[in-house]
């Protein structure tokens, strides 16, 4: 094995973390929003108050302590419904029952409103906004909708997207053919078939998804390269549909050599089909690939 690839076995089975700067949100005051709007006890009054039992991973507020804990609660409850639409959000409250300070608050309400989940305005406060202003394409926001009722909706639009952007991301990157990432995307799979002899699913499953990184990204298309992300954050939604990257399997292994041979001949059309039937659907399980809607 080479270095590279020992590198990564060791590298994956370590937490990663990083949450991008909700950049300049400081707008308006989110100041608390007017009493008489105010209906019924607030949402989290039932919540968990303890955030460190949240459990789940959330790829941008992991390992952020209060603060990314506090985002993740909150937007799993407004991705969930528990918060709904233009409800208004109340600092002070919200400081209160998750026991954290004002400030702790406002910063993750920044992030929440640059996923789109919330918004503030002066005299008004800060409300959840409604579906449609998400940002769905968001790792968090797809995760959330991942493990909430609108799970069965999240994963066949993963599913969907994954069918549409990365067969045509193999066919891409047979024509720009790089040796060292060439040589990294063999790395991946046999680190892949040493984890999966390990019963290691854990480094499986961060070498997959490096996997599939570096085959968006070699691709050479830099609007394409963006949605890297709903990649990831599809490889680290369990559960659904289950496609040969949700299982590992000696099928699953031959297809990524095929995609990395493929890839080294030039051969675009061949990365493309081997990349289409990784894809594909698990006879076993009811529903195959992604079928045309109906208009």
């Amino acid at each position: 094995m080479s270095t590279l690839a020992h590198t990564m076995m060791t590298a994956a089975r370590s937490s990663d973390s990083g949450l991008a700067g909700p950049g300049d949100l400081d707008r308006y005051p989110y100041a608390e929003a007017p009493s008489t709007e105010r209906v019924g006890p607030a949402a989290w009054e039932a919540a968990e108050p303890e955030l460190g039992r949240v459990g789940r991973r959330a790829s941008g507020s992991r390992g952020r302590g209060l603060h990314g804990q506090l985002v993740q609660q909150l937007g799993q409850m407004i991705v969930s419904g528990d918060l709904g639409a233009d409800r208004p959000l109340v600092p002070e409250e919200i400081g209160q029952r998750f026991e954290v300070s004002r400030t702790v608050v406002r910063e993750s309400l920044r992030v929440l409103e640059a996923k789109g989940l919330v918004s503030a305005r002066p005299n008004v406060g800060t409300r959840v906004r409604p579906v449609s202003d998400w940002n769905l394409l968001d790792p968090d926001i797809i995760e959330w909708r991942a493990y909430g009722p609108q799970r069965d909706d999240q994963r066949r639009e993963l599913s969907e997207l994954r069918w549409t952007i990365e067969p045509l991301a193999a066919r891409l990157a047979a024509g720009h053919g790089r040796d060292d990432i060439q040589q990294r995307l063999g790395d991946m799979v046999e680190i892949m078939g040493h984890a999966m002899g390990q019963g290691d699913a854990l480094t499986y499953a961060r070498a997959d998804a490096e996997f599939h990184t570096l085959l968006i990204q070699v691709a050479g298309n830099r609007m394409l390269e963006h949605l890297h992300g709903i990649v990831s954050a599809a490889l680290q939604v369990s559960g659904g549909p289950v496609t040969g990257c949700d299982r590992p399997t000696e099928a699953s292994l031959t297809h990524h050599l095929r995609i990395v041979d493929s890839l080294a001949a030039g051969d675009g059309a061949g990365a493309e089909a081997a990349m289409r039937q990784l894809l594909t659907v698990h006879p076993e399980v009811e529903r195959v690939v992604p079928a045309p809607r109906e208009h």
